[in-house]
């Protein structure tokens, strides 16, 4: 039987233009009992759009015949950009009136029709990413309609009137998707629940749950699965099928997380050799315990990753594996998976092997707790701590050594604040401030980035299969744009191409300098999304020729998988042909799954924060706070406070004393006739004239 690999390869070597289905029977010498599976293998390849059927049933390669398979990122104005699957190639930007009824998310094929500007039509639309929608129900004398709440989905969704259960004009529903609009009819959609308005911000928080439509609970066949390896936990051989597992017990090991979290997927241990340092990065060793396309794994696959908001988790894994049998918690045994580095006396790596082990951490360290004992000094905590501290000292040392290593190579550092939201006893949010990030950050960051770093090096270097951590670089056009704007700045003479030495030079050049907020807005629009894929094209933003996420398996999905193959990797020390092949013909779709769930987590935390925000801002209607502007529209501009990290918006409309003009290439708005300008980075003190709780925006004037 020929597997769908093979038939990839036939189609690239040896099909040069688009094929019928007998032409290619016969090209493959098939006999007539060969034909039915085929035609299964066919359908699954056009089914994850690697082959494309032409109207006239043809097939061949997408790249062929001008077609790029990817995901739509739809704009709330109908347009929107397929990012292709292929590492390395650029956005498509696609007209709302050839977006085919694509929604944001889906999995598209797109026909380029002009390869200079990247325009194209999407063709086919292969996987739909939404099934549900969360919006307004509107009733009107001939027909009812779904508004939705999501943004990016730029249409309404009819409803006939014997959907809309006993839904009323103005509610908020759950609607189930009967069918996705096309060129000739409309969306429409059946009413499956009505959501009260919330009253509290737990109950916006459920509301958003529904909105993107996380998971509540886990299959009972998952629970199962959970508790009888939970109970069985104790019986659990210490050796792991194939693999010796190295005993470091007596290692000084800590975990270092913030006060709130349960889910302790990485522990740490150092010390200083004579010329040099070693250092052990230990990963909860989920793998051990969940086996390929086991109950646990089918879950956690559809899942992708753990989605953290204030009050709450939605966890990967069950809290039988994320909080305990998995969790690296403090005075017991766990199975880890060990990265262990050698390091010289200038941070440069030297040395690297990699093994299953058993740990067992001394201290369940904080970022606060370590921060005081290494720059405050405080007595207390160095006192409750005392045998820790020379390790917490080698680490420090260590950290600021990688670190110089990875900006002298061009990394990038924005440093970008992050908002934490305090909750009251009673779950309502009591401050919003900026999340500090201090030196214990740092050296858990810098010691992840390098254990990820080396295992992709390691799996790439064999040939090995492999999900990796791609971030492209910056679309040359873009590039070309903030060359110009800091042109006119005067910042640097005007050239075509900046490299990703030249940015990160340039952010410590600029760094506290009144032209540092505009090149962070400048650089920032500019960056791709980072995603996950089976073909490496380097990290841009860490100026890494190699990367995986290896160190969160608890949480992330693609972690797990890398664990998987290096755990077979090392057992086996070479994979078969037909593994080979068999990973080949599974990354690609785990690759684009796992980089939807991420951008759906990180949609439904952004929602959570800003409904946050209008919470908490609600009874401050009509005061007066000074703020910063960190975005310019030509609708007007974003506005970030100094007393909390709250941001609100002040449209142009609202602006009364001029007509303002966008100067997008200096990121301002300039007015016409007083000679007014409002930049990034200005400071500048509004009034809170609304706050919008349906729409969980924060209204501003001056």
């Amino acid at each position: 039987m020929i597997t769908g690999q093979a038939l990839l390869v036939f189609f690239r070597e040896k099909v040069r233009k688009p094929i019928s289905y007998r032409d290619l029977t016969t090209q493959l010498g098939l006999r007539a009992g060969e034909k039915k599976s085929i035609k299964s293998v066919l359908r699954e390849l056009v089914g994850r759009g690697e082959i494309v059927r032409t109207r006239k049933g043809l097939y061949g390669l997408p790249d062929e015949m001008s077609l790029v398979t990817g995901y739509f990122e739809a704009n709330r104005d109908g347009y929107g950009f397929v990012i292709s699957e292929k590492a390395g190639e650029r956005d498509i930007f696609v007209a709302g009136r050839n977006a085919m009824g694509a929604m944001h998310n889906d999995r598209v094929v797109v026909r380029v029709e002009n390869r200079e500007r990247r325009d194209g039509r999407i063709i086919r639309i292969l996987d739909r990413a939404h099934a549900r929608i969360t919006g307004v129900l509107q009733i009107n004398r001939t027909a009812s309609f779904i508004i939705p709440k999501t943004r990016s989905i730029p249409f309404d969704l009819y409803v006939a009137p014997q959907d809309r259960l006993t839904a009323r004009d103005g509610d908020a529903v759950v609607a189930e998707i009967v069918a996705f609009p096309t060129d000739k009819r409309p969306a429409s959609a059946r009413v499956v629940k009505i959501l009260a308005a919330p009253r509290s911000p737990q109950e916006e928080v459920e509301g958003i749950i529904d909105e993107f439509h996380l998971p509540r609970r886990f299959p009972h066949e998952v629970l199962e699965e959970a508790k009888a390896l939970h109970s069985g936990a104790s019986s659990i051989a210490e050796g792991v099928r194939g693999l010796r597992r190295k005993d470091l017990r007596a290692l000084n090991t800590v975990t270092i997380d913030g006060e709130r979290a349960k889910d302790f997927d990485d522990a740490v241990s150092v010390c200083k050799m004579g010329d040099g340092f070693r250092l052990w990065v230990h990963i909860a060793d989920v793998g051990f315990f969940v086996p390929w396309d086991s109950e646990l794994d089918v879950e956690a696959r559809k899942r992708g990753t753990s989605v953290y908001f204030p009050d709450r988790v939605v966890p990967m894994l069950p809290k039988e594996l994320s909080e305990d049998l998995c969790s690296l918690k403090p005075h017991a045994d766990r199975f880890a998976f060990t990265v262990e580095m050698e390091f010289d006396d200038g941070g440069i790596r030297r040395q690297v092997s990699f093994y299953p082990s058993v740990i067992n951490s001394n201290a369940r360290m904080t970022y606060t707790s370590v921060r005081k004992i290494l720059i405050d000094k405080d007595g207390t905590e160095r006192s409750k701590y005392a045998a820790l501290i020379p390790d917490f000292e080698v680490m420090e040392i260590l950290c600021c050594l990688v670190k110089t290593q990875r900006m002298k190579r061009g990394s990038l550092d924005f440093d970008l604040p992050e908002p934490e939201v305090l909750l009251d006893l009673q779950g309502n949010p009591e401050a919003i401030l900026r999340a500090e990030r201090n030196l214990a950050h740092m050296m858990i960051e810098e010691f992840m980035i390098a254990a990820n770093e080396a295992v992709a090096e390691y799996l790439e270097g064999i040939m090995a299969p492999n999900l990796y951590r791609i971030h492209e670089a910056p679309d040359p056009l873009k590039v070309e744009e903030i060359a110009r704007t800091l042109a006119s700045m005067g910042i640097i003479r005007h050239r075509r191409l900046l490299k990703p030495a030249d940015v990160s030079g340039l952010l410590r050049q600029l760094r506290g300098g009144p032209e540092e907020p505009v090149f962070h807005a400048l650089v920032l629009r500019s960056l791709k999304q980072a995603r996950y894929s089976p073909v490496n094209i380097g990290h841009f933003g860490l100026a890494s020729a190699s990367y995986s996420h290896f160190t969160s398996p608890i949480r992330r999905y693609p972690d797990l998988v890398t664990h998987r193959i290096l755990r077979e990797v090392l057992t086996k020390k070479r994979l078969s042909d037909k593994r080979i092949q068999q990973l080949n013909a599974l990354l690609p779709d785990i690759a684009f799954m796992s980089s939807r769930m991420e951008r759906q987590a990180d949609d439904a935390e952004r929602t959570v924060l800003n409904a946050m925000r209008v919470w908490f801002m609600k009874d401050k209607v009509g005061r007066v706070f000074s703020g910063s502007i960190v975005t310019v529209t030509a609708f007007g501009l974003k506005v970030r406070l100094h007393e909390m990290y709250v941001e609100g918006f002040l449209h142009v409309s609202a602006m009364t004393d001029d007509y303002y003009r966008l100067d997008e290439q200096r990121l301002c708005l300039n007015g016409l006739n007083g000679g007014k300008r409002f930049a990034v980075g200005q400071e500048i003190k509004v009034r809170i004239v609304r706050v919008d709780m349906v729409e969980r925006e924060i209204v501003l004037g001056l």
